[in-house]
C-alpha cells in the first residue's frame, strides 16, 4: 500500500505497510481499486454530456463512493467489494445509454475494467496499484503533486456534497466538475498550468458544495443560534452520536422521543445543538460527551451506553466497547454491527439494555451556533468595537485535530492572544481550546463557534460581509487565519482559500507530504501561505 493523504502519513512521507488510521493494506488498496473504477465510470460519464445523457444515479454514487475512500470513514474490505462491483455496473450501463445517444466510448482501461469475483482475487488485483497514488498519468513530481492535490480536494467537497444531497439540495456544477476531475486522472500531458487551474476550481466548487450543505442544513433546521451546551451528564439512559450528519441526528431523535434516553453529541455534531429545529424541538438532546475524535478510544469506553458513528472520524473500536458501536451510511468497521436505512430501533434497544448514567454529572457549558447569520446580527455591535479601537483583531483559528505531536499549538495560541482579540473557530480543531473561558468585548464572546467544518461557508460569508460594511478587501480586515489540517475536508477548504484569493494563511501542524517545493512556492509567492512556528512567534508577527 501508499497512502500520504492525511497529515499524520507515517514519517511525513507516506503509509506503507499500515495506515496511521489503521487501515490494512487490503482495505487501501481496495480503496484505490474503487478510485481507479470510479474513474473509468467518470470517463463515461463525461462523454455522456456530451450527448445529452446524465445518470442521475452515477452523479449521486461518485461523490459518495469517493467519501467512502476519504480517511477514518470505512474499514470493511467486504463494503468495498460490493461498491467495486456497483460501479462496474452502473458504468457498463452507462456506456449502452452513451452508444444508444451516438456518444462514443473512452478507451481507457478503466473504462473496460471488469472486477474479479470472489474476493482473494480482488485482493490480488487490487495490489497491483490500480488507482493507488502511485498510479498518475504522468511523472513529473510536481504535476503529480497538484494531480493529488485535486484528488484529495475532490474526496472533501464530495463529503460536503453527499450530506447536501442526503438533505435533497443537489448541484449540477458539481457533479460535472467531479467526473471532469476525475476524468482527467487518467489523461497524461495535460501540464502544470491545467492541473493547478483544476485545483483552483476544485476550491471553487467546494465553495459550491459547502453552500449547498449550508441550505440543506439551515432550510431543514433553521439557523443556528447561540446556544449553551452541558459537558456534564445526566442520570439515565444514552446514546452518543458522532459525525456529521444532520439528518441521522434528526431521525435518532425522533425515534427516541418518549424512551427515556439522553442524546449526546460527539465530536463535530456539538454545533447541532446550536439548530433550533433539533434542540428547541428535542428536550432529550442533552449534552456534549468527549472531546477530539483520537481520544474516543479512551473516552468511549466510558461511556455507558450505544454509540453511533455517522460520517468519518472512526478509529478502530478496542474490545472494551466494540460491542455498543454501530455505524451508518458510508461508515464501516469489520465485526461492528451496521445500520441500513433510518432504523435506529437496534441501537436503541442496545441503549435501554445497558446502564447508561447512574446519576447527575455536573460540568461546565460551552457555547456554539454563532454561524453567519449569529455574528452577523450583531454586526452594527462588532463594527463599532473595531472602531473604537475594542477589537483589535479576529482569529480564526480553526480546522482538523489530530494526535500528532504539535498540535497543542493551538491551545497556546488562543491562551496567549491579547484580551482585545476574538477568536473564530470551527470543525474538530476547536476541541483544543472549546471549553476555555476567554471573556467577551463588550458582550461580545471572545470564542465564537462557528460550527462544523463545512461551516468555513459561513466564516467566509461573515469575512465578505464585513469587507463590504469596512469598504474594504477581505485581506485588508483585521483578520488572521491560523488553519491546522489532517484530512482531505481540510485540503478542498484550503483550496476553497485559495481560491478565493486569500493571503497570510498559516497552516500546521505540519506541510502536506504530497505538496512538493515548487508546488509550495507557488502558493507561497501568489499568497504568502506559510507554516506555523511557535505561539509567540506567530502572534508577534501577526499583532507587531
Amino acid at each position: 500500500m501508499f497512502c500520504y493523504q492525511c497529515e499524520q502519513t507515517m514519517h511525513g512521507k507516506g503509509c506503507d505497510k499500515i495506515g496511521v488510521c489503521s487501515k490494512d493494506d487490503t482495505t487501501s488498496n481496495l480503496q484505490d481499486l474503487l478510485v481507479y473504477a470510479l474513474r473509468g465510470l467518470s470517463l463515461v460519464a463525461e462523454e455522456g454530456r456530451k450527448v445529452g445523457v446524465v445518470d442521475v444515479e452515477v452523479d449521486r454514487h461518485v461523490p459518495a463512493m469517493l467519501f467512502a475512500t476519504l480517511t477514518n470513514v470505512d474499514f470493511d474490505p467486504a463494503r468495498f467489494q460490493a461498491w467495486i462491483n456497483q460501479t462496474v455496473s452502473l458504468r457498463e450501463a452507462l456506456k449502452a445509454k452513451v452508444k444508444a445517444a451516438g456518444g462514443a466510448i473512452p478507451a481507457h482501461a478503466s473504462v473496460s475494467f471488469t472486477a474479479p469475483a470472489g474476493m482473494e482475487a480482488l485482493v490480488a488485483e487490487a495490489a497491483t496499484g490500480k488507482g493507488g497514488m502511485k498510479d498518475n498519468p504522468d511523472t513529473d513530481p510536481d504535476i503529480v503533486s497538484l494531480q493529488h492535490m485535486v484528488l484529495f480536494g475532490l474526496k472533501g467537497l464530495a463529503a460536503y456534497a453527499d450530506h447536501a444531497r442526503i438533505l435533497g439540495v443537489e448541484n449540477k456544477e458539481i457533479y460535472d466538475y467531479i467526473h471532469e476531475a476525475m476524468a482527467a486522472a487518467t489523461k497524461p500531458g495535460l501540464g502544470m498550468d491545467y492541473w493547478f487551474n483544476s485545483a483552483i476550481k476544485a476550491g471553487q466548487v467546494n465553495l459550491l458544495a459547502m453552500e449547498a450543505l449550508d441550505k440543506a442544513n439551515t432550510e431543514a433546521y433553521g439557523h443556528p443560534t447561540p446556544t449553551a451546551v452541558p459537558l456534564g451528564q445526566k442520570a439515565g439512559k444514552a446514546i452518543l452520536i458522532t459525525g456529521h450528519d444532520l439528518k441521522d441526528l434528526e431521525e435518532l431523535l425522533k425515534q427516541t422521543e418518549g424512551k427515556s434516553i439522553n442524546v449526546y453529541t460527539h465530536g463535530e455534531m456539538l454545533p447541532a445543538h446550536g439548530y433550533p429545529k433539533l434542540k428547541q424541538k428535542y428536550p432529550h438532546l442533552y449534552g456534549h460527551f468527549g472531546t477530539a475524535w483520537q481520544n474516543q478510544q479512551k473516552e468511549f469506553a466510558q461511556f455507558p451506553g450505544a454509540i453511533l458513528f455517522t460520517t468519518n472520524c472512526l478509529m478502530k473500536p478496542s474490545e472494551s466497547y466494540k460491542d455498543n458501536v454501530f455505524t451508518h451510511g458510508l461508515v464501516g468497521f469489520p465485526g461492528v454491527k451496521h445500520v441500513d436505512g433510518y432504523d435506529f430501533s437496534a441501537v436503541i434497544e442496545h441503549a435501554l439494555k445497558l446502564p447508561g448514567f447512574a446519576a447527575d454529572v455536573p460540568g461546565k457549558q460551552v457555547l456554539t451556533g454563532f454561524a453567519r447569520n449569529a455574528v452577523l446580527g450583531v454586526a452594527d455591535k462588532v463594527i463599532d468595537a473595531v472602531k473604537s479601537g475594542a477589537i483589535r483583531r479576529f482569529f480564526l483559528v480553526a480546522g482538523c485535530d489530530g494526535a500528532k505531536p504539535g498540535r497543542n499549538y493551538y491551545t497556546e495560541f488562543v491562551e496567549k492572544l491579547p484580551k482585545d482579540t476574538v477568536v473564530l473557530t470551527l470543525a474538530c480543531g476547536k476541541f483544543r481550546f472549546f471549553d476555555k473561558d476567554l471573556g467577551d468585548i463588550g458582550g461580545i464572546p471572545r470564542l465564537l463557534d462557528m460550527g462544523q467544518c463545512n461551516d468555513a461557508y459561513s466564516a467566509i460569508q461573515v469575512a465578505i460581509a464585513l469587507a463590504g460594511a469596512f469598504n474594504c478587501g477581505v485581506n485588508d480586515l483585521p483578520l488572521s487565519m491560523v488553519l491546522s489540517w489532517y484530512e482531505q475536508k481540510a485540503v478542498a477548504i484550503l483550496l476553497t482559500l485559495v481560491a478565493l484569493g486569500i493571503k497570510d494563511i498559516r497552516l500546521g501542524p505540519s506541510l502536506p507530504a504530497f505538496v512538493t517545493p515548487n508546488v509550495l512556492k507557488v502558493l507561497v509567492d501568489k499568497l504568502n501561505i506559510m507554516p506555523i512556528t511557535t505561539p509567540d512567534e506567530d502572534i508577534k508577527a501577526i499583532l507587531g
